[in-house]
């Protein structure tokens, strides 16, 4: 009996909320304004290339740095 009375107190209640008016769009004025760029390009005179370094092998010495492991990753027996 509960859940039924919860039932239609939903079903109410839903039919209600989408039964009232709900105000239309409001209408708002636009002001258009004229924008200037002005943008300056300053090109570099050296251009600095950077190489980056990519390992394939388990055994490098940078793999081995991030993937460090200490003492308290053990598992310990209960």
């Amino acid at each position: 009996m509960k859940v039924i009375l919860t039932i239609i107190a939903i079903i109410f209640f839903g039919t209600v909320a989408m039964a009232q008016n709900v105000s239309g769009e409001i209408k708002v004025e636009t002001i258009s304004v004229g924008v200037e760029l002005n943008i300056e390009i300053q090109e570099q005179a050296a251009k600095e290339t950077k190489v980056a370094r990519l390992y394939m092998f388990k055994n490098s010495r940078v793999k081995k740095a991030l993937t460090f492991k200490t003492k308290r990753n053990k598992a310990k027996l209960a």
